[in-house]
């Protein structure tokens, strides 16, 4: 007997709660929960995760005492899962929406300095064209929306690889570069000298963000060219309203894309430290999965947000020119 898995006999032995069940294992890690999530006994889905495990020829989940995690070849099977079941609910839903007179669906994910201004304004112009169209945006760090981008819950993302592997998953097409600047509160000791030398960056708390995001690498970077240590005293996140919180209520400094505090430095909340630390611009792009058409709408979309960088450039050469 082929240890191979079949085609034509996957095919025929999968099932929709087949999926479902893979899904909610994973994500419960309990047989008891699962069963209560898919109201089943127990028993009735020990055997259907047994017979799904027949029909691969391995096991999908570890029987440990207090949980149940996916094997290594069983984490596999389970994306597959969950990108089949975003895709068939995405699907669905589509199809109410036409059915009701709508216009489709777009599902957009963005880094915090796109949705502070490039993602807005290309919303707003395919609004215009096309007002009955849903538009869902979530708004989160580049490699939560990866993730998000590979279990099909979203169409388009806006933001940047976190590592080289998703440049053989998605495709990706640059927008335009994300300056930084260092930043305070106006009370903040530090705005009173001309130039803030580096050895007192370390002489303050920090809002940073997470270790492993493209932002903290960059910051980390500039400190090392600069020959100073990432800052001990700190605080991470990656939540907007809690930067400008902290920074607000303590004498914190933070490294932020200039989109996103670019009305707090006009209204003179946040003002931007003058320092010889070197901070270079970070690119970000649209990001798509490789091989898989988009749909009108969003094809369009995409369009939007390149037409919208060009737009953009040449008014910025005009400005130079003058």
């Amino acid at each position: 007997m082929t240890l191979d898995i079949i085609h034509s006999n996957f095919c025929n032995g999968i099932r929709y709660k087949h999926l479902v069940l893979i899904d909610t294992l994973a994500r419960t890690r309990n047989m008891h929960t699962a069963a209560a999530c898919m109201n089943l006994s127990q028993p009735a889905l020990s055997k259907m995760l047994r017979d799904l495990e027949d029909l691969f020829g391995f096991a999908l989940f570890e029987r440990l005492t207090r949980s149940m995690a996916p094997t290594e070849l069983g984490d596999y099977v389970v994306r597959y899962a969950q990108r089949v079941l975003a895709d068939s609910q995405q699907f669905v839903d589509q199809v109410n929406r036409l059915r009701k007179g709508g216009h489709g669906s777009i599902r957009v994910g963005g880094i915090f300095a796109a949705t502070a201004w490039v993602l807005p304004q290309a919303i707003a112009t395919i609004k215009a064209r096309s007002p009955l169209l849903s538009i869902e945006v979530m708004e989160h760090s580049s490699d939560h929306l990866l993730t998000m981008l590979e279990q099909n819950r979203l169409d388009i993302m806006i933001g940047r690889f976190t590592e080289e592997r998703f440049g053989q998953m998605f495709n990706y097409q640059p927008l335009e570069p994300e300056p930084f600047s260092l930043v305070v509160n106006s009370e903040h000791p530090l705005n009173q000298l001309a130039s803030t030398p580096l050895s007192a960056l370390g002489d303050w708390p920090w809002v940073l963000y997470p270790v492993g995001t493209p932002i903290r690498d960059r910051l980390e970077q500039a400190f090392r060219v600069a020959g100073i240590a990432t800052p001990a005293d700190s605080v991470e996140t990656i939540s907007m309203p809690m930067f400008l919180q902290l920074l607000q209520s303590a004498p914190m400094i933070a490294m932020l894309p200039c989109s996103m505090v670019a009305s707090q430095l006009a209204s003179g909340q946040l003002k931007a430290l003058r320092s010889p630390l070197y901070l270079p611009a970070l690119e970000y792009g649209v990001v798509t999965r490789k091989d898989e058409p988009l749909s009108a709408s969003a094809r369009t979309f995409v369009d939007i947000l390149l037409e919208g960088v060009w737009i953009r450039r040449e008014e910025q050469s005009l400005s130079v020119r003058r």
